[in-house]
């Protein structure tokens, strides 16, 4: 990789984890899993990751409230009620400077990810290599939410080698 892809790499990567951070804060979590991942994704400019849910018919906004209902009916499984909204009333969590922390789902997406990406010319990560990541976990918060929104895991993961090829 040149000198001008290795620092676009570290931006991208940059702008999906602050993301993803910004994202799991939002919705009261400790740590960033694979949906904040992919809901970081949509905002890379580089646009392959909400292509790849425009070309099944599907709008990545909703994605975000299919998300707050996994979660709220996860908690809901296991005893807990939550009012709609209340994800974004609880205080953000607080990082160490300088050190990237995700779940243990989220630490595989993204390591899938990078992996994806060097497996392309040019090996630059793009949020299509996020969203393709994530279909590969069947079970989750983002297999769930993309059931609710009636998306195949594997059509989108095909969708998403589309939006990479056709940049």
């Amino acid at each position: 990789m040149k000198l001008p892809g290795a620092i676009q790499d570290v931006r991208t990567i940059k702008a999906l984890l602050t993301g993803a951070e910004t994202e799991a804060r939002r919705a009261g979590d400790d740590l960033p899993g694979p949906e904040h991942l992919l809901l970081s994704a949509f905002g890379l400019p580089d646009g392959t990751a909400r292509r790849a849910f425009e070309r099944l018919g599907a709008d990545p906004d909703d994605f975000r409230a299919a998300v707050d209902t996994a979660h709220r009916q996860a908690l809901h499984d296991v005893g807990v009620t939550m009012p709609n909204g209340a994800e974004q009333q609880l205080p953000p969590p607080t990082r160490p400077g300088g050190v990237y922390r995700m779940t243990a789902p989220g630490q595989e997406a993204f390591q899938a990810a990078v992996k994806l990406s060097k497996a392309t010319k040019p090996s630059l990560l793009r949020g299509g290599h996020v969203v393709a990541a994530v279909c590969d976990q069947e079970h989750g918060t983002v297999a769930r939410a993309l059931k609710a929104l009636g998306i195949e895991r594997g059509a989108l993961a095909i969708a998403a080698g589309e939006a990479l090829a056709n940049r």
